[in-house]
């Protein structure tokens, strides 16, 4: 089984990370990173560096497809060479699937008109303008196409994936190796659950960051 995790400047590392720790357990999985051109990829802090082993003509056909999100998306929603390459791999896969706000590079690519979809909660709306419609729900699955709310969903999205492909016993087995049993200190995982102080402060600083990602591409 192929799997291509699609990688790209500004993208946010646990959307790729978590669902390649879950499907690098799977029998027989062979994992292949994949970006725009072969070499390191800078992800969202501009600290850690993700290496690609492959360029987009090199992969043509996968069984998975991942998209991660981030704020680097914005970026992938506007190139027509990544979105061709997205909607070319998805004509073979068995799953195209997206973290986060890789559903939006996934509706840039017209792939999510009249489907329900999530993408991480800020962003939620975003989607009614590729055609979809939005849900709060942690994994979505429309057909071969599942996505997966923000970051940490994507490992979640991920066991979902195994128990589809490889059944409950195989899902179950990767979810106790990997020792994946959330017991965060807080239920403030979602705005629904977040004392709205603490959803304000979030937001204000989501804001902040896009308003200042859009001054350094006006000043570029």
């Amino acid at each position: 089984m192929k799997v291509a995790i699609f990688l790209y400047e500004g993208m946010t590392t646990l959307d790729a990370i978590g669902p390649y720790e879950v499907l690098a357990q799977l029998p027989g999985a062979e994992i292949h990173f994949v970006a725009r051109r072969r070499g390191p990829v800078r992800v969202d802090t501009g600290v850690l560096e993700l290496v690609a082993a492959h360029a987009l003509e090199d992969v043509t056909a996968a069984d998975v497809l991942i998209v991660p999100g981030g704020p680097g998306d914005e970026a992938v929603r506007t190139d027509a060479r990544q979105l061709d390459w997205i909607r070319a791999l998805h004509a073979t896969t068995t799953w195209t699937t997206s973290v986060c706000t890789g559903s939006l590079i996934l509706g840039a690519a017209g792939l999510l008109r009249g489907l329900p979809a999530t993408t991480y909660w800020a962003r939620l709306e975003t989607l009614r303008e590729y055609g979809a419609e939005p849900t709060l729900e942690r994994v979505v699955e429309a057909g071969r196409i599942v996505t997966a709310a923000g970051v940490s969903s994507g490992i979640d999205m991920a066991l979902r994936l195994v128990q589809r492909m490889a059944g409950d016993d195989v899902a179950q087995a990767i979810q106790l190796g990997i020792e994946y049993d959330p017991q965060p200190p807080f239920d403030a995982g979602s705005p629904a659950k977040a004392p709205a102080h603490v959803v304000a402060m979030v937001r204000q600083v989501i804001e902040t960051l896009g308003e200042s990602r859009r001054t350094a591409r006006r000043t570029a």
